[in-house]
């Protein structure tokens, strides 16, 4: 079965999937962190506006996982990480690595410090398989009509959760 990327469906899919399997959790034992990630426009994708989303953690028990503006994400997150949809595909497809890509410029950080980033880094391949145990639907493996309804859920769900 396929979720969506960058849908709600997809961020409680990865909520049930990490309670589910004690390994992130004790993987990410030293990981007190919230982190967003700032998927850019990309309106072939269906995604005509940027949009924000991350999670919590404490001590690598999951608090939360949500969208979130762009404001509020600044008052209580950590990082904010930002990149093309097409970028985090490489990433949650396993092609490339987060480190790497960060270091190229690739990713960019927001908001927080650099050498804080840094220090979690480590932690990102497990954040990573986390995200990606269940199947991803991105919308460049969409038809032209999925992509419509991609683009007309997005624009719902966003205005529902004010985001």
């Amino acid at each position: 079965m396929f979720v969506p990327y960058c849908t709600p469906e997809w961020l409680e899919a990865f909520a049930q999937a990490y309670r589910a399997n004690p390994r992130f959790e004790k993987q990410l034992k030293k990981l007190t962190s919230t982190v967003y990630f700032r998927v850019l426009a990309e309106p072939t994708w269906g995604i005509d506006q940027d949009i924000l989303f991350g999670a919590a953690l404490v001590s690598g028990r999951l608090e939360r996982v949500e969208f979130i503006t762009a404001e509020n994400a600044k008052k209580v997150g950590d990082f904010i990480l930002s990149a093309t949809p097409m970028e985090w595909k490489t990433i949650l497809t396993k092609k490339r690595k987060f480190v790497t890509d960060f270091m190229l410029g690739k990713i960019k950080l927001d908001h927080g410090s650099k050498v804080g980033i840094l220090g979690i880094a480590p932690h990102s391949n497990t954040l990573v398989d986390a995200m990606t145990q269940v199947e991803i639907k991105f919308p460049d493996q969409m038809t032209a009509d999925e992509v419509k309804n991609y683009r007309a859920h997005m624009k719902d769900f966003r205005a529902k959760l004010g985001v």
